[in-house]
């Protein structure tokens, strides 16, 4: 181990953050998370099984906010988790064969690219149908499809290229698992830009379905002994804390501010895996 007692106050202060960020944008905590650990010298194994914990803490407590103003696509989260899922076990396996420094260089291109995508698009993709009533906001049973609330008006959505999200959300899981992190990142500018989501409904999809990514990548970390009680404890209440502010963030952000912060934290993201 690089560090033989982590700092407590460290890895608290850094789940919050990383949490924070992760539910108000939807990129999952744990990819802010743990190549800053790394970067403090806690062992990459460590690091990353610490940021699935976060991610799947961070989850749990952004749900009950985000359930509440019926900003989560259920139908839609468990359709892409048939494959990201399996991949997250795939990428967890073989992270113990892939070199850490190559990868992080492939994984900080494919978050450049996810970056560029959300800056790429100007604009709002799903304009307000003033047909539509308060009543009806929330996910249409049995589609892929729904209406969420924007300000005053609502919205109607529908989720398209499907079989395209289900390959993507595959390679996705892949990562996640084999870095560490719940691919969140990735899954909302995946959700927003090739289904055509309304960023504000896929990154509180996401928040859900990085959980489940999260916990399926952990059992791999767990049978190896890559988890630390202690620390996955402190890790918890600082992802506990940071997904109820970044849920309460999320909320009031309007969805191209939302679009733009969620890019330039991506940015930020690939130049630190570069530098580790």
């Amino acid at each position: 181990m690089a560090l033989a007692d982590p700092d407590l106050w460290l890895v608290l202060t850094a789940a919050l953050g990383a949490a924070a960020v992760g539910a108000a944008g939807g990129i999952g905590g744990a990819v802010l998370l743990v190549p800053g650990l790394v970067l403090a010298g806690v062992p990459q194994a460590l690091a990353a099984s610490l940021g699935l914990l976060t991610v799947a803490a961070g989850s749990l407590a952004a749900a009950p906010r985000q359930l509440a103003q019926r900003l989560i696509n259920h139908r839609l989260a468990v359709v892409l988790e048939l494959t990201a899922t399996i991949g997250a076990v795939a990428g967890a396996v073989l992270a113990g064969v892939v070199p850490p420094e190559l990868f992080n260089v492939v994984l900080a291109v494919a978050v450049l690219t996810a970056a560029a995508g959300s800056f790429g698009r100007r604009g709002m993709r799903n304009r307000p149908d003033p047909a539509l009533g308060a009543d009806e906001v929330g996910e249409h049973p049995g589609r892929l499809a729904g209406v969420y609330r924007l300000g005053e008006e609502v919205v109607p959505y529908c989720a398209r290229r499907v079989p395209a999200g289900l390959g993507l959300s595959g390679v996705v899981g892949v990562v996640a698992g084999l870095t560490g992190t719940s691919g969140g990142y990735l899954k909302t500018p995946l959700m927003s830009e090739v289904m055509h989501v309304p960023v504000k409904v896929a990154a509180a999809t996401t928040t859900l379905a990085s959980g489940l990514t999260a916990v399926a990548a952990l059992i791999v970390y767990v049978g190896r002994g890559d988890v630390d009680p202690l620390l996955g404890a402190v890790a918890v209440i600082g992802a506990i804390a940071g997904g109820m502010l970044g849920a309460l963030v999320q909320e009031v952000v309007p969805p191209v501010l939302a679009r733009r912060v969620l890019a330039g934290a991506l940015v930020v993201v690939a130049v630190v895996l570069v530098a580790a």
